[in-house]
């Protein structure tokens, strides 16, 4: 079947081949996308969960075929992981601080435009391997690129209603959950072609730098918790005093 600019739909065996490769692909790379979106949720009000949800999985997977046609080339510019890295370990301590139980700390309620905006800007951030992992699988049938980036939205959602509904009952999960993307900020800092050719990294020093941030986003969420409890009873003594 020709699908014109889309490419054709053909069964034979490269095509069920490329198809089969882009499914697994998909189950494989939904693990972290579904972590960020379900830590961004958790905070809203729960009949506001699905449609964060759905639609920052929506409105990321619908940046990410546009994206994909540019990616490849995107990332052997020096500072556009390192600028990502940087911008999703700073998401993970975000989202660990929102969603870690706290008794002693004040936050501000999640509203669901906020939820969106950091699933987004996250999803974009880190999809890199998703979307050149499908773009290679593909091999530059567009039907299948975007059969591909679209079959990621219901892995993706169904993870992420699974993990924050497991985070009410398990907190523990959101320690690994901001660990997990730690990691992956660690990750793409690492390997970003400016780093790589001043550094020369091997894959001790990979997996050295992913395990520090891992752990350092927990950290620095920890610290930052107890900076914002003792400023805040310092408040509460001077107004009390007043």
């Amino acid at each position: 079947m020709d699908l014109g600019i889309f490419g054709k739909i053909t069964f034979d065996i490269a095509f069920l081949s490329a198809l089969f490769s882009i499914i697994i692909i998909d189950l494989i790379l939904a693990g972290d996308n579904a972590v960020v979106i379900a830590m961004a949720v958790r905070s809203l009000p729960s009949e506001q969960r699905k449609r964060g949800i759905f639609y920052g999985a929506g409105a990321a997977v619908l940046l990410r075929v546009i994206a994909t046609f540019f990616v490849a080339q995107l990332l052997q510019i020096n500072f556009i992981k390192l600028i990502g890295g940087i911008l999703i370990t700073w998401i993970a301590v975000k989202l660990f601080i929102e969603g870690v139980p706290e008794d002693n700390i004040k936050k501000e309620a999640a509203s669901l435009a906020q939820a969106i905006k950091i699933i987004v800007i996250a999803d974009i951030t880190m999809a890199t391997d998703n979307m050149l992992a499908v773009g290679g699988a593909s091999h530059g049938n567009l039907f299948l690129l975007i059969f591909g980036l679209g079959l990621s939205i219901p892995f993706v959602v169904f993870t992420s209603n699974l993990l924050s509904m497991l985070m009410d009952k398990y907190p523990i999960i959101i320690y690994i959950g901001a660990a997990v993307l730690g990691k992956v900020g660690g990750e793409m800092i690492i390997t970003d072609p400016f780093v790589v050719n001043i550094l020369h990294p091997g894959k001790m020093l990979q997996y050295s730098v992913e395990i520090i941030f891992a752990i350092g986003v927990i950290g620095a969420g920890k610290l930052w918790m107890k900076w914002k409890i003792a400023r805040e009873e310092k408040s509460e003594h001077v107004h009390e005093e007043s």
